[in-house]
C-alpha cells in the first residue's frame, strides 16, 4: 500500500509553442497527460498542474514563471511532493539543451522526480537517455534555426522597405508591410508637442499640458518628459524608417507642420538637453530622502543637489512633477526643510507634547542594520586611509590624531545606533512609554544637529521617530507624522 502512495501523485507541465503548426492546445495537452497518468496509476492534483501563458518561449527557463514555480515546488520538501512530471513533448520542458540537462538533473537527482513525455515514449536505462538527449539536440537546433529564419525574413522585408516596426504615435498600421497611415486624432498630439517645443516650452511643461487635455501615449500611459523627448527625436515623422540597423526613406505621409520644425527642435535639444551622467551610487543622498511626500500626488520629493550654491540652493521637488505627470510645483529648499524638521523635534523635546503612532519596526530593522554595517565598513576604510596618509608623510602626527578621534566618535555613534536597534527588536512587542519616545526624539535631534555625522546614520536615526513628512507648498503647510 505504501508503494502505491509513493507513486500516486504526479505533476503536469504544459507550454504551447507558437511556431509548431501541429501543436495541441493547453486543454488538449492536459487531457492527454491526465489520461496517460491515470493509466500509469498516477493522479495529478490541480495544484500540480503548471501551465504557461500562451506565447512564452522555451529558450530560457528564467522567462517561464510556471516552470520556475514547478521546480520550486519540487524542491520545497524531501522527497518532492510529486513523484513524476508529465510532459506532452520533451521540447515543452526546454529548447535549450544546456538548461534542459541542468533542470532535469535537479529534478531527477535532487528531488527524485521522474520525467515522462506522453507523446515520445522511450525505453528505460542509458539507451533511453541517449534517445532523449538526441531529441533535445534536435529541438534546440530547430529553435535556433527557426529564429534565424525569422530574422532573415524580417531583414529581407526591411531591405525591401517593408513596414514592420510598431507605429509611432499619430500613425496606424495597415498590414502586409504597407506604409503606415496618419491617424488625424492622434497626430494632433505630435503637432502640439513639436509646435510648443519649437516656441520655447520645456518638455515637462508640454507633458503636463498633454495630460491636462486627457491625451495618452501610444501605450495608453500618461505623458512624461522622456516620452516628449522620444517623440521630438523620432525621425519617422520626417519620413525615415529605422529597423535593427536598417534605414530607408519611407513612403508614409509626413506633414510640414512637423517636418518644418524638426531640425530646429533637434538643435535646441542638442543645446539644452543633458543626458543622465554616470555618478557614484548612494543609498542616501540626503538624510531626508524618501521621507518627504507630495501633498498633490503622494509621491516622494526627490533631492536635487545644486552645482552652484551661489546661484541656487539645493532643494527637494516631487519627481512626478519633474516628469510632467501633474501640475503645480511642490518644491522646498534643503535649508528650509532641515530647519523645519529640527524645529519640530526641538518643540517636542521642550514641550513634552507629542502624538505618535506605534507600529512594528520589523519591516525596516533589517535594512537599517545593513545600512549601519555599511557605515561601519566605510569608517574602517577611512581609518586605513588616514593611517596611510600619516605613514606616507602627507599628514602630521597631530592631524592623524585629530582624524582618528573623529572616526572613533563616528564609530561609537554607529555602535550606539546598532544597540538601539537591537533593543528595539527585543522590545518590539511592547508599546513604549511617552518618556521613552521623548528620550528617543532627543537622541535623534542630537545626531541630526551634529555636522560631522554621516548622512547614512542620520537617515536611519530620523526614520526611527518620523514616519513621513507631507509638504503642501500651495498652503505652506508642513505635516510631520511621528511613530514609535
Amino acid at each position: 500500500m505504501s508503494k502505491i502512495q509513493n507513486l500516486e501523485i504526479g505533476a503536469a507541465y504544459i507550454r504551447v509553442s507558437t511556431d509548431d503548426q501541429a501543436e495541441l492546445s493547453p486543454d488538449a495537452q492536459l487531457r492527454v497527460i491526465l489520461e496517460a497518468a491515470k493509466a500509469d496509476g498516477f493522479i495529478i492534483p490541480q495544484d500540480y498542474i503548471f501551465i504557461e501563458k500562451k506565447g512564452i518561449s522555451g529558450r530560457k527557463a528564467d522567462n517561464r514563471p510556471e516552470f520556475q514555480r514547478m521546480v520550486a515546488v519540487a524542491k520545497s520538501q524531501q522527497p518532492a511532493p510529486f513523484k513524476r512530471l508529465y510532459l506532452w513533448k520533451f521540447s515543452r520542458f526546454a529548447r535549450n539543451q544546456e538548461e534542459s540537462t541542468f533542470y532535469k538533473g535537479v529534478l531527477r537527482k535532487k528531488c527524485s522526480v521522474e520525467i515522462k513525455s506522453v507523446s515520445e515514449p522511450i525505453a528505460e536505462g542509458m539507451f533511453g537517455r541517449l534517445i532523449e538527449t538526441i531529441i533535445e539536440w534536435f529541438d534546440e537546433y530547430y529553435s535556433i534555426n527557426l529564429s534565424g529564419e525569422v530574422l532573415r525574413g524580417m531583414t529581407e522585408k526591411a531591405l525591401r522597405e517593408g513596414y514592420q516596426i510598431v507605429p509611432s504615435l499619430g500613425y496606424d498600421a495597415v498590414g502586409n508591410g504597407k506604409p503606415f497611415v496618419i491617424n488625424d486624432e492622434k497626430y494632433q498630439i505630435v503637432e502640439f508637442i513639436f509646435h510648443n517645443y519649437y516656441h520655447g516650452k520645456d518638455m515637462s511643461s508640454i507633458a503636463r499640458d498633454c495630460n491636462s487635455r486627457g491625451w495618452k501615449t501610444r501605450r495608453g500611459q500618461p505623458f512624461e518628459r522622456r516620452t516628449v523627448l522620444r517623440i521630438l527625436q523620432n525621425k519617422f515623422y520626417t519620413g525615415i524608417v529605422e529597423w535593427n540597423g536598417y534605414t530607408f526613406q519611407g513612403a508614409h505621409e509626413c506633414r510640414s507642420s512637423v517636418t518644418d520644425l524638426f531640425e530646429s527642435c533637434q538643435q535646441r535639444i542638442a543645446n539644452e538637453y543633458r543626458p543622465i551622467r554616470r555618478r557614484e551610487v548612494s543609498s542616501c543622498k540626503h538624510w531626508l530622502s524618501g521621507l518627504i511626500k507630495c501633498s498633490v500626488c503622494g509621491a516622494s520629493l526627490a533631492y536635487q543637489p545644486t552645482n552652484n550654491p551661489k546661484k541656487r540652493s539645493s532643494f527637494f521637488n516631487c519627481w512626478k512633477y519633474m516628469k510632467g505627470v501633474h501640475t503645480g510645483s511642490n518644491s522646498i529648499s534643503q535649508k528650509r526643510i532641515e530647519q523645519a524638521v529640527l524645529e519640530s523635534l526641538k518643540t517636542v523635546i521642550s514641550t513634552g507634547t507629542i502624538e505618535f503612532e506605534c507600529v512594528s519596526a520589523e519591516h525596516s530593522q533589517n535594512d537599517d542594520t545593513e545600512i549601519l554595517n555599511n557605515a561601519l565598513a566605510r569608517v574602517d576604510m577611512k581609518e586605513l586611509r588616514i593611517r596611510e596618509a600619516y605613514e606616507g608623510g602627507v599628514d602630521t602626527l597631530e592631524e592623524y590624531k585629530i582624524n582618528k578621534q573623529r572616526l572613533a566618535k563616528e564609530r561609537a555613534e554607529i555602535f550606539q545606533e546598532i544597540e538601539r536597534l537591537k533593543e528595539q527588536i527585543s522590545s518590539v512587542a511592547s508599546t513604549p512609554s511617552k518618556s521613552e519616545i521623548l528620550n528617543r526624539v532627543e537622541s535623534v535631534y542630537d545626531l541630526l544637529s551634529d555636522p560631522d555625522v554621516d548622512y547614512q546614520i542620520k537617515g536611519v536615526a530620523i526614520r526611527s521617530v518620523i514616519k513621513e513628512i507631507v509638504w503642501d507648498r500651495a498652503n505652506t503647510d508642513l505635516h510631520i507624522h511621528y511613530y514609535a
